[in-house]
């Protein structure tokens, strides 16, 4: 009983740090209420996503080597403090400058935090359990992600007091949560690991050599291009085709992350039950019929239909390339981990080619490239080795 205690005082704070690592997610809705607040085209506003994932590419492999020489969690540590001071910047105001530094720091923070809070819960479970625990931190992600437009849109609305921030109440409120997991992480002991061998860059990107790991570092970028795709391009299709306002259509991305949400929640316990094989093939099988579906439905039942099944299908999109990557080389996993985040820079690449081909085709320009990426994560099933 003790030690089953001690467990679920570890696993607590770090399920908090996941709801923090959500915060990133708020950039999609953020960037559609800057958009409105600056007049910019999708083009323009879809550089502040993108500036966000870049940092990705930039960070993430110096956070592993990093992450080897202090430690997980002291990583993890560090990501909430650049985090809460991002989350600051915007309470002095919403201009282009403030907004770009805001979501600069924001892109750095959660590279630090994605690059070692997922491989620390290596140093709490072990074995087949990290996927399905990995999945359920991402529940609690996906809690930050869908809550951020609701916030958002109450403070545009003045239905909470926002003390003159509007929709960017949002900043302060998730500055508040990320100070607690400071706190409360930084209370909690957590054996610190180090690795017998600091590798180096050169090393770390080296392993993209191995077919496995590059093929899975593909799919980490089409999966989170077409998180942040949806995040975005969502209620930019309802206000296209249906003519809604930025504060009614905002309900598509909640839509998204609610779904995303209930598939980490649920996809906890299948995957202790269903092979990796079986359940990737069916969840981007699911993603890949949306996309489909939101080329040609015009009637909001049917666009909120395909919004919530792409939300649906790409829950645990991530939590499975990124464990069999891990599996695939148990001896590198912090060199591993921070090259499946360097991934995560797909963010930045989707939206900035969403936006040129939405700006040429309308937001059907920006399905089809979301598509593309969903028909890669399909092909990539028949490379999971059965189990």
């Amino acid at each position: 009983m003790e030690k089953k205690e001690n467990f679920y005082l570890k696993l607590f704070p770090v399920l908090l740090c996941f709801f923090a690592m959500g915060f990133v997610d708020l950039v999609g809705i953020a960037s559609n209420y800057v958009k409105a607040d600056l007049g910019l085209s999708d083009a323009e506003a879809n550089i502040f996503p993108s500036l966000v994932f870049f940092w990705f590419l930039i960070f993430s492999v110096p956070t592993g080597i990093l992450m080897n020489k202090i430690g997980r969690k002291n990583t993890v540590l560090l990501s909430l403090i650049v985090t809460v001071v991002s989350l600051m910047i915007p309470i002095f105001g919403n201009s282009y400058g403030i907004m770009l530094t805001s979501f600069i720091l924001l892109g750095i923070g959660n590279t630090l935090m994605q690059t070692s809070l997922n491989p620390l819960i290596g140093n709490i479970v072990s074995g087949e359990k990290v996927a399905s625990t990995l999945t359920f931190g991402q529940f609690f992600k996906a809690i930050a992600s869908f809550l951020a437009p609701y916030i958002a849109m109450w403070g545009a609305l003045q239905s909470i007091p926002t003390f003159g921030l509007g929709w960017r109440i949002l900043f302060p409120v998730y500055m508040l949560v990320a100070i607690l997991a400071v706190v409360w992480l930084g209370a909690t002991p957590i054996e610190k690991e180090r690795s017998s061998k600091v590798s180096g860059f050169m090393e770390t990107i080296a392993l993209l050599a191995k077919p496995f790991v590059l093929l899975s570092f593909i799919g980490v970028i089409c999966h989170v291009g077409i998180d942040v795709g949806t995040n975005t391009t969502a209620p930019k299709i309802l206000m296209e085709r249906l003519g809604m306002d930025l504060t009614e259509a905002g309900f598509a991305t909640s839509l998204y992350f609610i779904f995303r949400t209930v598939g980490c929640f649920m996809g906890a316990f299948i995957m202790q039950k269903v092979a990796p094989k079986i359940f990737f093939g069916a969840t981007t099988l699911i993603m890949l019929l949306a996309m489909v579906g939101l080329f040609f439905f015009q009637t909001e039942m049917m666009i909120y239909v395909c919004i919530a099944m792409i939300g649906l299908g790409n829950s645990t999109v991530f939590s499975v390339l990124f464990t069999q990557a891990l599996f695939a080389m148990p001896e590198k996993e912090n060199e591993v981990s921070a090259l499946m985040v360097m991934g995560l820079f797909g963010g930045t690449v989707f939206p900035l080619a969403m936006g040129l081909a939405s700006d040429m085709m309308g937001q059907n320009g920006a399905v089809a490239v979301m598509a593309l990426g969903a028909l890669y994560l399909f092909a990539y099933t028949f490379k999971i080795a059965k189990k």
